[in-house]
């Protein structure tokens, strides 16, 4: 259902179409242009507004039930509801490959400029990924603007044929940071046992990795350099918060070959856990600007990560980098971060320096806004 009027004459009317990912991104960005006068509408299956409240936030929400599949019928009816929502917006934007399709459908026939924002690139070989890139080509052929959340990103959209591709990095909200006192410290040091102990780690370091469960985040290679530290002791206990469709065959290798690693499922208190935990792995195949590891540095909790995508540019000197694919380098970076305390305490204060040069939500609504302004004064 709509949840606020019709735009006034002469307020600047902008359409998001939601991509599967980067919700609460779009949630950020729609609250702060409708704090600057934007008229906004989103459109995407009813369960994101339940979750992200985009109405509360000022914006006309429109339900558009996008499956996540192509489904020829459905998406019929998918871009016949973007086209009605669609109608009389300034500029529309899409995030995200499959929104970005169904958007030039629903604006066929229309002059009103499309901005595409690519959050992530879904890894592909043989059939499929010829296919996904011919749906790249015709996606950023059409967008006026496609915004890349990494600068590989804005190569690969500048590849395919944009005609103007630029880096739109994805300002995070910061935890508030309060100056340390004797009260606020035995505050934290009390969090960090309650959830150590809730998970019996003992006297064990703790590992933390999160984000879903899906190919892409390389959690197969992870469990295979669990193997590489299991036998220290005490052996590090590795804990995966996140869920998706590779759990089971997680947990069955993590029960077949009895490594110390838990699957935690979704969890709302990564806080907590990053607070607990002794280093943050991320293992992933490719990232753009990777959740956890701005959770990480802004917590100042050691990370090691793959070089992938855009978060060698992200986490700077702030992080132990290594290549993708080798769960030796990976098994071994994590254990010798474990024996050298001293380099884990300067990741440990270099991680917040690094975090403080990342661009805030109000920058990129400002960048939001400055492309809209620059698409739509003529």
């Amino acid at each position: 259902m709509s949840s606020s009027p019709s735009p006034l004459h002469g307020q600047l009317h902008a359409v998001h179409v939601l991509g599967e990912t980067a919700r609460s991104h779009v949630a950020s960005v729609a609250a702060g242009l409708v704090a600057r006068g934007v008229q906004v509408t989103v459109c995407g299956p009813g369960e994101a507004e339940e979750r992200y409240g985009f109405g509360a936030a000022g914006a006309r929400f429109a339900p558009v039930e996008i499956a996540r599949r192509w489904r020829p019928r459905a998406d019929a009816a998918v871009v016949t509801a973007l086209r009605a929502a669609c109608a009389g917006a300034d500029v529309v934007h899409a995030h995200g490959l499959r929104s970005g399709l169904l958007a030039t459908m629903a604006l066929s026939g229309r002059r009103t400029p499309l901005v595409v924002t690519w959050h992530g690139a879904v890894p592909a070989e043989g059939a499929r990924g010829r296919a996904l890139r011919m749906l790249e080509r015709r996606v950023t052929r059409v967008a006026a603007v496609v915004l890349g959340a990494s600068s590989d990103l804005v190569d690969r959209a500048r590849a395919a044929g944009a005609r103007d591709a630029r880096l739109g990095p994805v300002g995070v909200p910061a935890p508030p940071r309060t100056a340390p006192s004797a009260e606020t410290v035995a505050e934290a040091e009390r969090r960090r046992e309650k959830t150590r102990n809730e998970f019996a780690v003992g006297q064990r370091p703790l590992l933390l990795a999160a984000g879903r469960l899906e190919p892409s985040k390389g959690y197969h290679l992870l469990l295979d350099a669990a193997h590489g530290w299991a036998g220290l002791d005490p052996a590090p206990l590795l804990l995966i918060a996140g869920e998706g469709a590779q759990r089971a065959e997680l947990q069955e290798r993590i029960d077949a070959e009895r490594l110390p690693v838990r699957l935690l499922g979704r969890r709302d208190d990564v806080p907590e856990l990053l607070a607990a935990a002794d280093v943050v792995v991320l293992p992933s195949r490719w990232e753009a600007r990777p959740l956890i590891a701005h959770e990480a540095l802004h917590a100042g909790v050691p990370l090691v990560a793959t070089a992938v995508g855009g978060t060698a540019e992200l986490v700077g000197e702030a992080a132990v980098l290594v290549p993708y694919g080798n769960p030796k380098t990976l098994a071994d970076a994590v254990t010798r971060l474990l024996a050298d305390p001293a380099r884990r305490q300067t990741l440990a204060a270099a991680g917040p320096v690094q975090a403080a040069t990342w661009p805030t939500e109000d920058d990129t609504v400002a960048q939001v806004l400055a492309i809209y302004d620059e698409l739509t004064s003529g």
